[in-house]
């Protein structure tokens, strides 16, 4: 996927609710937690209500983890920032867990009462947030932060987000794909890969064809690589590393 990676650079996209945020010390905060890659979307963000917000969050999943808080934090902000942060794959990793780092600093100082990442459309209640942060130095609470999944699209069900930690996402083509007894088993099936593929250092030579397993008396699944062409380059779910699809050997 060499051809593909030198299109685009993932983009970190962080929408923050807040009340009374000042936007000159976001700006300020934004680039000394998280580094020079970060800042502020002046163009975008702005000092009154958005009335789209609650569709939008509810979409991010929002229902797993709020609280009556955090609902309440969406309907009366009055003021959305926009925070960005870009880098290339080998900062990927490091770049996520200091978005961690700065989503806890804009709950906890400075007026932000809800965040959603747009970039893989995903959104944790407060609490949530302020855990994964603190858990942000383990691979799998990068994944949680950052990945959204099970999404249904045609015949396979898919992740999206991984390319904010600089791999591929992970797809999965079977039968039953839809019957909601066996979510919890695709679910596993998805994350024990995405796992794999950011915690393991042979994750960068596996070969198509190759075959997986969660466990040595589980399923064996075969792995084939495809380049993301769900989504337009310069779409922000975009992944330019690809995707490894699961079907079953």
């Amino acid at each position: 996927m060499d051809d593909q990676e030198d299109l685009v650079e993932p983009l970190h996209v962080l929408c923050v609710l807040g009340t009374g945020m000042d936007f000159d010390a976001i700006e300020r905060v934004v680039g000394a937690v998280g580094g020079p890659q970060f800042s502020l979307d002046r163009e975008f963000s702005m000092q009154e209500h958005d009335p789209r917000m609650l569709d939008a969050f509810e979409a991010c999943l929002a229902w797993l983890t709020f609280t009556d808080a955090d609902w309440d934090a969406v309907a009366e902000h009055d003021s959305v920032a926009y925070v960005l942060a870009k880098g290339g794959q080998e900062h990927a990793p490091y770049i996520s867990e200091r978005m961690l780092a700065v989503v806890a600093e804009l709950f906890e100082r400075w007026g932000a009462t809800a965040i959603k990442s747009e970039s893989s459309g995903l959104a944790h209640g407060r609490e949530t947030w302020l855990a994964l942060a603190e858990a942000a130095a383990q691979p799998d609470a990068l994944r949680r932060a950052w990945v959204k999944r099970p999404i249904h699209s045609g015949e396979v069900l898919h992740s999206c987000g991984m390319h904010l930690l600089g791999v591929p996402d992970v797809e999965l083509e079977t039968e039953g794909l839809l019957d909601e007894s066996r979510l919890g088993e695709w679910v596993e099936l998805i994350d024990g890969l995405a796992g794999y593929l950011l915690t393991e250092t042979r994750a960068a030579a596996i070969q198509d064809g190759e075959g997986f397993r969660l466990a040595e008396d589980a399923p064996r699944w075969l792995l084939h690589q495809h380049a993301c062409d769900r989504y337009d380059d310069e779409d922000i779910f975009f992944n330019p590393y690809g995707y490894w699809r699961l079907t079953p050997a």
